[in-house]
Parts: C-alpha cells; sequence; structure tokens
C-alpha cells in the first residue's frame, strides 16, 4: 500500500491558485491595450504568476478564512504584482505565433 493511500488529502489545496486567477481575471478585464486571451495565453498567464508567488497551502475551512484575508497583506501585492508581470510577458511572448 502507497504512503498517499494512508490519507485524506482532498481537503489540501494551495489558496495561491484561487488568489492568482481571480487576480488575473480583474487585471484582464480592465486591460488596455492588445492581448491574446486564448486559453494557452492565459494559462500560461496563470503559470508564470504561480511561480513567482509563495505557495499558500491550507488543509481545513479555517485556513481558507485566513487565505482569503491574506490579499490584503504583503502577500496580496506579491499576488498582484506577480499577475502583472506574468500578463506582460506573455502580452510580449504569446504561446502562438
Amino acid at each position: 500500500m502507497a504512503f498517499i493511500d494512508n490519507y485524506d488529502f482532498e481537503l489540501l489545496k494551495n489558496e495561491a491558485e484561487n488568489m492568482v486567477l481571480n487576480e488575473l481575471g480583474r487585471q484582464l478585464e480592465s486591460f488596455e491595450g492588445d492581448i491574446c486571451t486564448c486559453n494557452d495565453c492565459v494559462a500560461d498567464m496563470a503559470a508564470f504568476a504561480l511561480n513567482s508567488v509563495k505557495p499558500l497551502y491550507r488543509f481545513s475551512i479555517l485556513g481558507s478564512l485566513y487565505a482569503a484575508q491574506a490579499m490584503d497583506t504583503d502577500y496580496g501585492e506579491s499576488v498582484r504584482t506577480a499577475v502583472s508581470a506574468a500578463i506582460e510577458k506573455v502580452r510580449k511572448n504569446p504561446s502562438h505565433e
């Protein structure tokens, strides 16, 4: 029996993913200029941003509440900055020709 089969990891989530995706949506909605929003480009933006921010894992509902407040801290600013940089990077170098 494998180690992972002995435990329930269903509630283990990286809240940074939700934060980045929500922020990416907000920034793309208000983006002024020409930018590709195809699935590949937007997924690349999310991946670049997520690779730039510290993971924020939680296991409980209480952890989810804590994570939700993180957008009002320096962590939230790092998410906003990472998303903005990712958008600009993909805008200059889209995933396609």
